[in-house]
Order: C-alpha cells, then sequence, then structure tokens
C-alpha cells in the first residue's frame, strides 16, 4: 500500500510532500482497471494510459531500456490526482466546516482524503486503503508538526518545509498510523 500526502499553501503551492508505501496488509485490494488492458499497445499514448489507467506493472515502451512505471507510483500522475482533487476540496470546504474532509474524492483505486487547517493550509493524502480513524489521527499529527514548524523563528511561513526532523516525524506518525 503507498500514501502519498501533500502539505498545501493556501495559494495551493506544495510545501511538503512525502510518498510512504506501508507494509501493512490491506483488507480488500480491487484490482486495478489496468487488470483488463493488454500489455501491449501499439498507440503512443499507450504508457500515459497505462499509468492513468492504475497498472501497477511496468509496461515496455517503443524503445530498448526505456520503461515507464504505470499505477499511480509515477510522481507525476500522482500529482496530477492530487491537483485535480483540489476544486473538489474546496467545494467541501464550502459545504462542510470540519477540519478533517474525509474521502473527498476517488481516481481508480486512489481515494483522496484531505484536511484543512483554520489557515486554510490544505493536506492531501491519496490512499488505496481505508482507514478513516488512522487517517484522521495522521492529518491531527501532522497539523500539530506542522504547528510546531511554524513556530520556529527561523522558518518563513508558505515557503517550503525542508526540515529533516519534521520528516522523520511525519513518516514515524505514518508509520504508525497509515
Amino acid at each position: 500500500m503507498s500514501n502519498h500526502l501533500f502539505l498545501l499553501s493556501p495559494a495551493d503551492s506544495p510545501l511538503y510532500t512525502l510518498t510512504y508505501h506501508s507494509s501493512k496488509p490491506s483488507a480488500n485490494q480491487p484490482l486495478p482497471l489496468s487488470s483488463n488492458l493488454p500489455t501491449w499497445s501499439t498507440s503512443a499514448f499507450a504508457g500515459t494510459l497505462t499509468a492513468l489507467s492504475g497498472a501497477t506493472g511496468v509496461a515496455q515502451t517503443g524503445q530498448t531500456n526505456q520503461k515507464q512505471i504505470g499505477g499511480g507510483t509515477d510522481r507525476a500522475v500522482v500529482q496530477m490526482i492530487a491537483n485535480a482533487s483540489l476544486d473538489v476540496v474546496e467545494e467541501a470546504m464550502r459545504t462542510n466546516n470540519a477540519m478533517y474532509l474525509k474521502a473527498v474524492d476517488k481516481f481508480n483505486e486512489w481515494t483522496v482524503s484531505a484536511f484543512v487547517t483554520p489557515g486554510n493550509m490544505k493536506f492531501i493524502l491519496l490512499h488505496d486503503s481505508k482507514n478513516d480513524e488512522g487517517i484522521k489521527i495522521f492529518f491531527w499529527d501532522v497539523w500539530e508538526l506542522y504547528i510546531k514548524t511554524m513556530m520556529n523563528p527561523f522558518h518563513t511561513a508558505y515557503t517550503p518545509i525542508r526540515s529533516p526532523t519534521f520528516d522523520a516525524r511525519v513518516r514515524a506518525s505514518a508509520k504508525k498510523h497509515l
């Protein structure tokens, strides 16, 4: 199971990203859409289709020794899913006054959960398993770590977070709750 966390400023610029691969077993693993697709294609868009369809394997492209990874593990596809979900998150913010917005969107096997702080920071988590309580606790932990980082006089607000301590503590919380 993999999880992708994005911390976004009120202007939707990324301040921190994390990809975490959990070793916890999933209760039910649905087959990705790509399981019904052929492993070969003559289309010029075969790699993009494979990546967007949720393929988890490696697809060989037309050139030698060049591979493209699909299944949402491709960084550009994961970022595209997170960016595409921002409109849904903002709509959920208008209708729901809670900070934890739960699962706001779904793209193939990826579920998008969101958390919005009072300062309008958005925490977006792409995940492929159902763990609402663990995700909620994880978001609260990340928010606490974010507040502690913002209270640091040497950190400027709304700038990328590059603290190794912050990263280590977010990873520890992900390991514990996701």
